[in-house]
């Protein structure tokens, strides 16, 4: 039986201490989804097979093929059981498929796309993660001349004009860890 797996992209890396030439990309929504396809698996002394799919989070679905979105960035297992139609004997764990979104890097940042000038704005990089780092910190650059650090921070504009603010997750350590990421948004101030 064979069953195909399809997970989230690779993220751009950006230097270490660089936060003005680097051209740090828009965040991109990591989606936990993944696609499931069975239908390569036959058992001609079987017949006919129905293919449940527990994926997981308390989700059942069933088919040869399946798609499904997590709500929670955690590892999860998928277990395939398949009923033989004519007998409906069911093979309970056919097959067991570990899914693990906390071993991807992830660059993201939350943030309204239009405020007046001296509005305070939240900026939230709560789901961005490094996990082969023990230590990260996430750093802003506004554009505006003011930079901080926090996962969640709040900031006013005081000028009008369109800021590329950037978020950037640098990871301390071990060696395997990543070199330091970066992503961009832009936020219109408006007087």
């Amino acid at each position: 039986m064979w069953c195909g797996l399809l997970l989230a992209h690779p993220v751009a890396a950006q230097n270490a201490g660089d936060t003005i030439s680097v051209d740090c990309p828009l965040p991109r929504v990591m989606e936990m989804c993944v696609e499931l396809d069975a239908r390569r698996a036959i058992d001609p002394d079987a017949g006919p097979l129905t293919f449940r799919w527990h994926m997981g989070d308390g989700t059942l679905l069933t088919g040869p093929t399946v798609q499904h979105c997590y709500q929670q960035r955690q590892a999860y297992t998928i277990q395939l059981d398949v009923v033989e139609e004519a007998t409906g004997e069911i093979r309970t764990a056919e097959k067991l498929i570990p899914v693990d979104f906390t071993k991807e890097i992830v660059l993201n940042f939350r943030a309204t796309d239009t405020v007046r000038v001296g509005q305070p704005v939240a900026f939230d990089a709560l789901d961005s993660q490094l996990p082969l780092c023990e230590n990260v910190v996430v750093l802003w650059d506004f554009r505006d001349g003011y930079v901080t650090n926090g996962r969640q921070v709040q900031h006013a504009f005081r000028r009008p004009g369109q800021y590329s603010v950037r978020m950037s997750l640098r990871g301390n350590g071990p060696d395997a860890c990543p070199s330091s990421h970066c992503v961009s948004r832009r936020v219109v101030v408006v007087p």
